[in-house]
């Protein structure tokens, strides 16, 4: 008597993975197309740790961190903080430019000219200085 297999093909085994399907889901993963979980649930993938262990072995990313997958920012969350933060630090040195310009107003001083030169004789002093050309 011979024995049908009755696994549900929307399943897969651990030998469907090819190289490229790990590649193609660990891409959509890094360029924050889906989480890894969504990811998971897309293609039917059964270990809750499968994608996570071709994210490590595979992926471009730091997926080796010791923090749970919970508290990880997804790339693009990270590169949008990142961006703010570059926003905020600009308006951080505007507000610092005009508090030089307010106060070389008020005390008829130039902080910025003085800054200026002692770091051109600093970097001067530090330059080799040339040797003329022996004969």
């Amino acid at each position: 008597m011979e024995k049908t297999s009755t696994r549900d093909p929307s399943k897969r085994t651990q030998k469907d993975y090819s190289l490229a399907f790990k590649l193609q889901i660990i891409g959509e993963i890094e360029n924050g197309v889906l989480s890894y979980k969504q990811a998971q649930k897309k293609y039917g993938i059964q270990g809750r740790s499968t994608v996570l262990v071709w994210l490590r072995k595979h992926g471009r990313l730091d997926w080796k961190s010791k923090l749970p997958m919970k508290d990880k920012a997804p790339p693009k969350k990270k590169i949008n903080d990142l961006e703010a933060k570059i926003k905020r630090l600009e308006q951080e040195k505007e507000i610092l430019n005009r508090a030089i310009d307010i106060a070389d107003d008020m005390l008829g001083t130039d902080i910025r000219k003085k800054y200026l030169l002692l770091s051109l004789e600093a970097s001067k002093r530090e330059e080799p200085k040339e040797q003329p050309p022996s004969e």
